[in-house]
């Protein structure tokens, strides 16, 4: 049965993958996905972040049904992707890493290879899109730049105005005029214009830079979800001096991340920060300063944690 539309463009629910013995998801190593759930809305960037070999990748292959789940459960569009792969791919638009594109063929055979596929191209914005990236229809794939190769993958993913647009590490080995157009233009474009973007990357600054909402992932486990305001909004480092040094760290509540010596130690809490205040005074210390920390920051006293 074909399952119906949510107000959610992916709905992930304790999703579970191993690999090793024959793909089966018998036991051995610990699991590359271990009981995720999320939901990424409709409209604006969604980021998935996370260290290389966090299971952001494979995530991603769930959602366009090249996995199908072990565990848990998987919905696209309200549909399992693996079961419903023409539905699912003809709304989707998809950019990989490695960025596999047909080395033999010129950028203008690309496009046209590419459109054959998706009944709503739009010619007039594939053209854009070539001359927004400066690259040329006769030129064939194999001779293009990696940055280039990116612009020309982005373009078939684009130029059928997809609902979805899935990234996966798009910023990969490029230079920084490039990670500019596609974190900039490109992906606000799309958000703007009422269109989901799912963009992974180990890069946590570049994803602080555009998206709305951020998933953390360690070691397999979902760690937070939430929008990214929210995450800012609900952390904080503190800069805490005490009367006398201290041998060891500070026992406070809500810490994430401890670190310092002597008297002068830094504190990320999860924002519960009067606790924190009557915990140092207690132990003979004070709040000198504080301020929000960046994505970064936060993910890696998460991950720690």
């Amino acid at each position: 049965m074909v399952t119906g539309e949510t107000e959610n463009v992916i709905d992930i629910n304790e999703l579970t993958r191993r690999f090793g013995a024959l793909d089966g998801g018998g036991g051995g190593k610990r699991p590359a996905l271990d009981t995720v759930s999320l939901a990424v809305p409709r409209g604006g960037v969604f980021g998935l972040v996370g260290e290389n070999g966090a299971g952001k990748t494979t995530l991603i292959r769930h959602a366009l049904g090249l996995f199908k789940a072990q565990r848990g459960q998987v919905r696209v569009f309200g549909l399992d992707p693996a079961r419903w792969p023409e539905r699912v791919l003809a709304r989707v638009g998809y950019l990989s890493e490695d960025r596999d594109l047909p080395d033999w063929m010129r950028v203008g055979e690309l496009m046209n290879y590419t459109r054959a596929f998706y009944p709503g191209w739009d010619d007039a914005y594939a053209e854009q899109l070539r001359r927004t990236f400066d690259l040329e229809p006769g030129e064939r794939v194999k001779s293009l730049s990696r940055g280039q190769r990116a612009k020309a993958g982005l373009l078939a993913a684009l130029a059928h105005r997809p609902e979805l647009l899935v990234l996966d590490e798009p910023s990969s080995g490029l230079d920084p005029v490039v990670r500019r157009d596609i974190l900039g233009a490109i992906i606000r474009t799309v958000a703007d214009e009422g269109r989901t973007v799912l963009f992974s990357s180990h890069l946590l600054e570049e994803v602080e830079r555009v998206a709305d909402r951020v998933a953390m992932l360690h070691a397999g486990r979902l760690v937070l979800s939430a929008p990214l305001d929210d995450i800012k909004a609900s952390h904080r480092r503190l800069v805490l001096r005490f009367v006398d040094v201290r041998p060891a760290a500070p026992a406070l509540p809500a810490a994430l991340a401890v670190e310092g010596e002597g008297r002068d130690w830094t504190v990320l809490c999860d924002g519960r920060l009067e606790e924190v205040r009557a915990a140092a005074a207690s132990l003979g210390g004070e709040v000198v300063s504080e301020y929000v920390p960046t994505l970064e920051e936060i993910f890696v006293a998460r991950a720690r944690g």
